[in-house]
């Protein structure tokens, strides 16, 4: 299984971004995916994720109202359009894909929820 990020870059503090994660090879089971975020000294955090047992969305507080997850109707691709960007948000930006059900609510915020990961697109914002 591979995933393959894309879309990261420079941009000013408001502006806007586009992320793109494009899941292939092995056909398995796939529950949800999603977008973490690691800073520079700091933990790699939950950004936002889609789980596809009723669409449904969730996000971080951080990013709320300012990001949006979406995706395509093959489950295979997510997107993460981020708008009114602020320099917290400068990081290397993770997608990710659970083979694994919930098991609770705040289920896909967690890490270890996620067995694939793709290898990272940085976004800097400049103040």
């Amino acid at each position: 299984v591979q995933l393959q990020a894309s879309g990261g870059g420079l941009v000013q503090a408001g502006g806007s971004l586009k992320l793109s994660c494009i899941v292939s090879g092995r056909t398995f089971s796939n529950y949800a995916m999603g977008w973490f975020r690691q800073a520079p000294g700091k933990e790699r955090e939950f950004v936002a994720a889609i789980e596809w047992n009723g669409m449904t969305r969730i996000y971080a507080n951080s990013v709320k109202d300012r990001f949006t997850i979406s995706s395509d109707d093959a489950r295979n691709r997510i997107d993460l359009q981020m708008n009114s960007l602020k320099p917290d948000d400068t990081a290397v930006y993770y997608c990710a894909v659970s083979a694994r059900g919930s098991t609770g609510t705040g289920y896909y915020r967690i890490r270890s929820a996620y067995g694939y990961w793709g290898q990272g697109t940085l976004v800097t914002v400049s103040s």
